[in-house]
């Protein structure tokens, strides 16, 4: 391909591939707490790490060991923010 075509294509596919970074800047899901208003994402962290803190204690209670902590309990607490968000903000 040319230099010439290869910068028609660039500019044929720049506004394609930003336009859907732009979709998701319609409105912001906030959440009032105590009359201040808090980013949906934020809420759902906080209530993960709590999740995560009893999913960790359901595991030794169990005597369950989690090979890579480091790995297993970011990723939990990746999976119920996300999971929460889908639940409630989706």
């Amino acid at each position: 391909m040319t230099a010439l075509g290869n910068s028609r294509l660039r500019r044929l596919l720049a506004p394609l591939l930003v336009a859907p970074l732009l979709l998701g800047c319609s409105q912001a899901p906030s959440v009032d707490v105590l009359g201040s208003f808090f980013p949906a994402w934020l809420v759902c962290f906080i209530v993960a790490i709590v999740l995560t803190a009893v999913a960790r204690l359901a595991l030794l209670r169990l005597r369950v060991k989690a090979a890579l902590p480091m790995l297993v309990y970011p990723s939990l607490a990746a999976l119920f923010t996300f999971t929460l968000w889908l639940i409630f903000f989706y």
